[in-house]
């Protein structure tokens, strides 16, 4: 489960990674998939049960939007990637409990999303380099955009599509 960046903090981010490949480092604008949006991952499971996803979208629907500030950039453990941090704001992270409040019969959960162990972040680019973080904070600035979380979606990593989970603002 994903929430989506209004305009104005999407089109932050979509710049700045325009800005790191232009720098010629990686950067998720050379991903040019269609569902390849700025994102906060929530959770991720295999499957969604029969009513999950309704329950889902009426949380949502409820909660958004959520407003948001973003803090540093990093390169996360494991994988590497070069992430904006998000700063996990009292009302985020209740979403954030919920939303696993909903999951918590779902199979195939990830651990590093749930409660306790997330890092919310957007990411910018993915198997980034430790040594080239000084030349991307540069790139990225010192500005801490703002804005908000406005939409909610499902995204299957098998077929790689999206399914809105929110109604239409």
């Amino acid at each position: 489960m994903e929430l989506v960046c209004s305009p104005g903090l999407e089109t932050a981010i979509r710049s700045t990674w325009v800005r790191l490949a232009a720098a010629g480092l990686p950067s998720l604008a050379r991903n040019i998939h269609p569902t390849n949006r700025p994102h906060l991952t929530l959770a991720a499971v295999d499957d969604l049960p029969p009513g999950v996803e309704r329950r889902l979208a009426d949380l949502f629907d409820d909660a958004l939007p959520v407003p948001v500030t973003l803090d540093r950039v990093v390169v996360l453990d494991g994988s590497a990637p070069l992430v904006w941090l998000v700063r996990p704001t009292p009302v985020l992270t209740a979403l954030h409990a919920a939303v696993w409040d909903v999951l918590a019969d779902t199979e195939g959960q990830r651990p590093w999303h749930a409660p306790g162990a997330w890092v919310p972040h957007l990411s910018l680019a993915l198997r980034f380099r430790n040594a080239d973080l000084r030349l991307a904070r540069a790139v990225a600035g010192g500005q801490r955009p703002a804005g908000s979380f406005d939409g909610a979606r499902s995204y299957d990593g098998t077929d790689r599509t999206v399914s809105p989970l929110t109604r239409l603002r």
